[in-house]
């Protein structure tokens, strides 16, 4: 059997993050199969089967588009996000429209042929981030400039995460404050960054009033902030999601062993940490948190070695993502914020959108590939002046 060290010798980029999607990949696996038990239990083993060599499928692909994705150079993204973004808008438009309607959003679309559905907002969060990186760095000249500049960016920050919200609130306000922090790290003035602010906040609060998901949105809210105020069954996800991390424990109760998963609804995808924290306990918890900051550390390290604008940016708005996604996921889950279908990256099920992760994993990895290369470049270069000497 190979092992993982024989693995990590055969990539390039930042070993400590290829490592971290392993594990990732790995507690992935574990865990999904546990939390789909129920359904098994109620379709048929030949469901439990389905579910897990499906999963399994995801996850080997979803790695070997990390590999392909970091070998790409990077520089090459710059010109995908233009197009990315010329397919995003309409299909974001398309998906309010005729997208399937699950759980009273449209959020997804089917895949012609292969039947598959994905979230458009999977490829939009991507679309956006690589194209925002670009312009940043385009625009570095004349960042001040606001014709040239700021209208360009704020448009596209504005269009996207409005479109995205009308369906999904979370994802949009995570993905706005993902590109405010670009614009931050981008030399974009704080004039401007506030009323970038001000412009998407009053468009989301917009959506959340007016919008026709405004009365689910504001549900949840005050469920979170009242619980005492609300009938049970909507804090139903909520409750049976303490209980798991209340019977948890110190150690968990072991692999296979959750019982909330029983009761929780998407306990596979939703609210999997929930179950990483029943099963694994407080430690298994910790364990998942250091995972995602060691995660975010890394990120930052090759955001400052990065000797390219772009490549910083790029790494930057990625990682910042799929951190912030994590976190929320993990805040939902211990009670710390509204429930939302924000799923854990890397970790929950969920089909298309580990593909989506393991992009952005990939590009993070592809910067990071560059960084060492011009570090061996320079080492190089140093040690061949004392012999030409």
């Amino acid at each position: 059997m190979i092992g993982i060290s024989t693995i990590l010798d055969k990539t390039k980029g930042d070993r400590w993050i290829w490592l971290i999607i392993i594990l990732l990949s790995m507690i992935s696996i574990i865990t999904v199969y546990s939390a789909t038990g129920t359904i098994a239990y109620n379709k048929g083993i030949a469901v439990e089967r389905y579910l897990l060599y499906k999963h399994v499928i995801f996850v080997m692909l979803g790695i070997a588009m990390i590999y392909f994705a970091h070998l790409l150079d990077y520089k090459y993204y710059a010109g995908i996000s233009k197009i990315l973004m010329i397919i995003t808008v309409p299909l974001l438009f398309y998906t309010l429209i005729f997208g399937s309607h699950i759980n009273d959003a449209s959020r997804w679309v089917k895949i012609p042929v292969i039947g598959l559905t994905f979230q458009t907002s999977d490829l939009a969060k991507l679309a956006l981030i690589t194209f925002l990186a670009r312009m940043l760095t385009k625009k570095q000249e004349n960042i001040k400039d606001v014709k040239s500049s700021f209208i360009p960016i704020i448009s596209s920050v504005c269009a996207v995460t409005v479109l995205i919200a009308i369906a999904n609130m979370s994802t949009a306000m995570m993905l706005f404050g993902v590109s405010i922090l670009l614009l931050i790290i981008g030399r974009i003035s704080i004039k401007q960054i506030a009323i970038v602010s001000i412009a998407g906040g009053a468009l989301l609060a917009a959506v959340l009033l007016i919008g026709p998901r405004g009365e689910t949105y504001r549900s949840r809210i005050k469920t979170f902030l009242h619980p005492e105020l609300v009938d049970s069954d909507k804090s139903y996800q909520s409750d049976q999601s303490k209980i798991a991390l209340a019977t948890g424990g110190v150690f968990g109760k072991g692999p296979g062993n959750s019982t909330q998963r029983n009761f929780l609804p998407h306990p596979y995808s939703d609210f999997i940490f929930a179950i990483i924290v029943e099963e694994y306990g407080s430690i298994g918890a910790l364990t998942m948190v250091v995972l995602y900051l060691v995660l975010l550390y890394r990120c930052i390290r090759i955001v400052t070695q990065s000797p390219k604008a772009f490549g910083a940016l790029l790494a930057a708005g990625l990682s910042f993502s799929l951190t912030i996604q994590a976190f929320a996921n993990m805040a939902v889950a211990v009670g710390l914020g509204p429930v939302t279908g924000v799923p854990l990256p890397l970790v929950s099920m969920g089909g298309t959108s580990i593909l989506f992760t393991s992009i952005a994993f990939g590009i993070i990895l592809s910067v990071s590939k560059d960084v060492e290369e011009k570090r061996n470049d320079k080492k190089v270069i140093v040690g061949e002046i004392p012999a030409m000497a």
